[in-house]
């Protein structure tokens, strides 16, 4: 098959999404398809600073077509970013690639704005449309403006396949699009076994003294960013050892640092992490902290688990379908900052407790979460949609309204 996967944040972001994306691409190619990858990127220093940026790298067996943001980096200006502007830009490309040797699929990674884009080429070239829906789509795209709402009604009514992470991820927007759950087909997310995994001759959930606690990923407040620090200071106060490190960059990366340095608590802040270092990075840790408030599927909770340790995360969507309150790792309630605390030094004290929590979450993680499994749903989708007519009846034109996301667009 000749596949077009429309991307919106690829390396050198600093995306789970990235992770995603690279490990698909690679699955497809050793499935002997023919892959094209176009992807937007920030080359503007403000999107570069909170995400990471710059023109997609080559990935071996794809062609890559890199295609700047010119729009949402035109956030500053009257009006906002013009998110629109790329979107006729990523359908000209998609449909000069296309000229170029026709698609059997076109795939886009986000409801908005790449699903959008992809149902827009499909008018024009009959090809039939998978979308992932993720995180900020199903979490607060279409309640920001009625332009982002109609648009992601339309994929989410038309795509011809929606492929979503869980089904807490799925019941959230149903609930608040009012899409039928039956447009949705579950693929979890999933992680590469064979490069994220237990350091040789370590047990899971070893530790040193004292206990190395690790957040990594976006440096974001809707992660839980700053709740890790303020939780960090309530076991100073109780007396409880630990050695924190904060991996990784963001919009929340400077408040983070303003408030380690007000409370002088000496987290190590260790900045942009390259997808080649990152299996070290866990390597270098005990325990994995993710108080994030909504996940779409948590890509950083997969690499924990699959690296031996132990994670203290939160009941939160997309990450109570992977994780279980005390049988493979411990949840308070988003925002809980001493809920947080309290399961923060029950791993960092209790020995057996870290080492029953690791050992549980790297059994289902090689068992469930591995790319040869979920590869295989990805690909059984793409073959019943081969050679189908897309759904089409839509009207293409959107009105521009007034969005919150044009002033920040990074946090779409």
């Amino acid at each position: 098959m000749r596949i077009l996967f429309l991307s919106r944040r690829f390396f050198p972001a600093i995306s789970g999404m990235s992770v995603y994306a690279l490990n698909l691409l690679r699955l497809l190619v050793d499935a002997g398809h023919d892959v094209t990858m176009v992807s937007q990127y920030r080359g503007d220093p403000v999107g570069t600073k909170i995400y990471g940026g710059g023109p997609p790298p080559p990935v071996p067996g794809v062609r890559v077509v890199g295609l700047r943001s010119f729009g949402e980096e035109a956030f500053a200006e009257p009006g906002g970013a013009d998110f629109e502007r790329d979107i006729d830009a990523m359908v000209d490309t998609i449909l000069a690639e296309h000229m170029r040797a026709p698609f059997d699929i076109l795939h886009a990674q986000y409801g908005y704005p790449n699903g959008w884009a992809v149902l827009l080429a499909a008018q024009r070239i009959g090809v039939p449309t998978v979308v992932s829906i993720q995180g900020g789509d199903g979490h607060w795209v279409g309640s920001c403006c009625e332009t982002h709402r109609h648009a992601m009604l339309h994929v989410l009514e038309r795509a011809d396949r929606l492929l979503i992470g869980c089904e807490s991820f799925a019941a959230e927007v149903v609930e608040r699009l009012g899409v039928q759950r039956d447009r949705f087909t579950i693929v979890p997310g999933a992680v590469d076994v064979q490069q994220f995994h237990p350091s040789p001759g370590r047990h899971p959930g070893a530790a040193a003294d004292p206990v190395r606690l690790l957040y990594h990923g976006r440096v974001d407040r809707r992660k839980g960013a700053l709740d890790f620090i303020e939780a960090l200071d309530l076991l100073r106060a109780q007396g409880v050892r630990f050695s924190a490190t904060i991996s990784g960059i963001g919009p929340d990366l400077e408040p983070c640092r303003t408030r380690d340095a007000e409370l002088g608590l000496g987290i190590a802040f260790t900045g942009y992490a390259d997808y080649a270092a990152t299996p070290s990075v866990y390597r270098d840790a005990d325990a994995f902290v993710s108080p994030t408030y909504a996940e779409g599927f948590s890509n950083t909770v997969l690499e924990a688990m699959a690296s031996g340790l132990p994670t203290v995360s939160c009941t939160a969507v997309g990450v109570v379908d992977c994780l279980r309150h005390d049988q493979n790792g411990l949840l308070s309630t988003p925002g809980d900052v001493a809920g947080l605390a309290a399961n923060l030094r029950r791993v960092i004290e209790d020995g057996p407790l870290r080492a029953r929590l690791a050992a549980a979450a790297l059994e289902e993680c090689r068992r469930v979460y591995s790319w040869e499994a979920v590869g295989r749903q990805i690909l059984a989708v793409y073959e019943s949609l081969r050679g189908t007519a897309p759904n089409c009846d839509f009207n293409p034109t959107l009105m521009r309204d007034a969005c919150r996301f044009r002033a920040q667009p990074h946090l779409l």
